[in-house]
């Protein structure tokens, strides 16, 4: 039987069962579940950075916003929450649309 010991989304174990295989898993305590999706955020991170498509590339980008969500929630805010926060920095500092790169400043 093959080990993961990682967190998987939450449909998973349905999807398993439906196969007719047969599984274990354990609901983590929330210490665990803030730990275990920060590794999993590295991992998706990581899958993006080695996506050799676009379509592969966008996949992973919306993996990394699903884990982005939950980690949301475990700090205590909604998806909509962050959203505002994120809004609020772009109104003040800007996006990163414009591709500017800050090569010095003069003291």
């Amino acid at each position: 039987m093959p080990q993961y010991n990682k967190l998987v989304r939450d449909n998973i174990p349905e999807i398993i069962k439906a196969t007719g295989k047969s599984f274990r898993t354990r609901i983590l305590d929330p210490e665990e579940k803030k730990d275990m999706l920060q590794a999993k955020l590295q991992e998706e991170l990581q899958e993006y950075l080695t996506a050799s498509t676009d379509e592969a590339a966008l996949e992973e980008l919306a993996d990394l916003l699903e884990v982005i969500d939950a980690l949301a929630v475990v700090h205590g805010r909604t998806w909509q929450q962050l959203r505002q926060i994120q809004d609020a920095k772009r109104q003040h500092r800007g996006g990163f649309y414009q591709g500017i790169f800050l090569i010095d400043v003069d003291d």
